[in-house]
């Protein structure tokens, strides 16, 4: 694959760096690519009907980059395990060997939407400092509160819901009923969308994909002021990494589903409703990157232009936010 000059009105391709040289932002273009592997190798089951298939193409893609690269990352966090799918497992090494690094990833997020040819699905993986991760790799699904820098030292996720809302909107200088909440379309939810929805505030609520709602509550000009809710735990660490580096609020306690879950996650040290912070989750130097798989608001879906396919992705790091296109022979 190689770059190619951007058609008219197209971004093109960046220099992929941080503010700061060094650490885990010299392995971002690796991350790049990676992700954008990733959706290219997806797009022949967009719309298809066959999610693992997808996640396997997916995450085979995602493998093969990761292997010949530069450095010795460890997969922390991955997702597959509690679907049965194809998946970048626990403690999985990959590089061609140097300095270390912890993953986090999902190289198809929302299967069932890249299945189905809807919107919103995305190929996502995250790098820290080695040891900087929580080794969640026992928990499966956790509760959340995303929101920008403003958010932080306001809101606290034992309060009640209609309590945060009330203080986010005092924070932000805007009424509750102009607040937009990410809340995903889930059973599990219905009561929580009902107590949000009394406060006067808007909810949007996507059938599946925790990480892109969380970056819509997260980024500059996002389309929402908070997520809510519960969702999955490698998007949860995912989402720490993008929140670590561009100074928003996240809290997240530790949700388990079943009494499986439970007891894996006493096993190994970590109480039911235990509270992490989002430096309990990463510390240090990270990157978080996501490139579109059948877009959205935040990416586009792969396209064609003279032959060659193009991908935008989004790069998070201590230097910003980075949308980047390129085109792929």
């Amino acid at each position: 694959m190689s770059s190619t000059a951007a058609p008219p009105q197209m971004p093109q391709a960046d220099q992929i760096g941080t503010a700061e040289a060094g650490g885990v932002s010299d392995f971002a273009g690796l991350a790049l690519a990676a992700a954008r592997a990733a959706a290219l190798a997806c797009q022949p089951w967009v719309g298809r009907g066959s999610p693992k298939d997808a996640d396997a193409a997916a995450t085979d893609a995602m493998r093969e980059v990761l292997a010949a690269g530069p450095g010795s990352g460890t997969v922390v966090v991955g997702e597959g395990a509690k679907d049965e799918a194809p998946m970048l497992y626990h403690g999985e090494c990959l590089g061609q060997g140097g300095p270390e690094f912890d993953i986090a990833v999902d190289p198809l997020e929302c299967t069932h939407l890249c299945a189905k040819g809807l919107p919103d699905a995305l190929a996502t993986i995250a790098f820290a400092e080695r040891g900087s991760m929580a080794e969640l790799g026992v928990s499966y699904y956790m509760d959340k509160l995303v929101a920008g820098p403003a958010a932080r030292g306001v809101l606290d996720i034992e309060r009640e819901p209609e309590d945060n809302l009330a203080q986010l909107s005092e924070a932000l200088g805007k009424p509750i009923e102009d607040l937009r909440v990410m809340v995903l379309d889930k059973p599990r939810h219905e009561e929580l969308i009902g107590r949000v929805h009394a406060t006067g505030a808007r909810v949007t609520s996507p059938p599946d994909g925790d990480v892109a709602a969380s970056l819509e509550a997260l980024l500059p000009g996002g389309e929402a002021d908070l997520l809510m809710g519960v969702g999955g735990t490698p998007e949860g660490v995912m989402t720490a990494c993008a929140t670590s580096a561009l100074g928003g609020y996240m809290q997240a306690r530790l949700a388990p589903r079943s009494d499986d879950e439970s007891e894996a996650l006493s096993g190994a040290g970590f109480g039911a409703g235990q509270i992490l912070e989002v430096e309990d989750l990463v510390r240090g130097d990270s990157v978080f990157v996501a490139t579109g798989v059948t877009g959205g608001p935040l990416l586009r879906r792969p396209w064609t232009v003279e032959g060659d396919a193009w991908t935008e992705s989004m790069v998070i790091s201590a230097g910003g936010v980075q949308r980047i296109a390129e085109a792929h022979s």
